[in-house]
């Protein structure tokens, strides 16, 4: 890969992570004992226990955030895994196959873990 294209690569995962950090913390809080992990804030409307029907809303919101900061998280950390492997030298190698992955599959998804033949063997299309 050219130095050009792997700046433009390593500017997108920056941009990236910066996104997703921005959107975890609009309800999330990261947890400093675990890496990568983030925990949803419980959302408090008025403080009064006694309304059910805020409760049962704020139960539901809280539900519905779970799934969300996981998939959110779950990108945040393929991303940093990303730009700790164009520190280390090692960007852009397959993790199954070690072969290089294509450059259109990293300018398409630049946190990218598999080449595109691995990624389909895992039936899984991001990785």
């Amino acid at each position: 890969m050219d130095k050009e294209t792997e700046k433009q690569l390593k500017k997108k995962l920056e941009a990236e992570k910066k996104r997703l950090t921005k959107d975890l913390e609009f309800f999330a809080k990261k947890n400093p004992k675990v890496k990568w992990d983030w925990r949803t804030i419980f959302p408090y409307f008025s403080g009064r226990a006694s309304d059910k029907d805020e409760s049962a809303e704020e139960i539901e919101i809280y539900g519905n955030l779970l799934p969300v900061e996981h998939s959110v998280e779950t990108q945040l950390r393929d991303v940093e895994r990303a730009l700790k492997k164009l520190k280390n030298g090692k960007y852009g190698k397959c993790e199954k196959c070690k072969k290089d992955i294509e450059i259109k599959r990293l300018k398409a998804v630049p946190e990218a873990r598999l080449c595109i033949a691995c990624g389909k063997k895992n039936n899984n299309r991001r990785r």
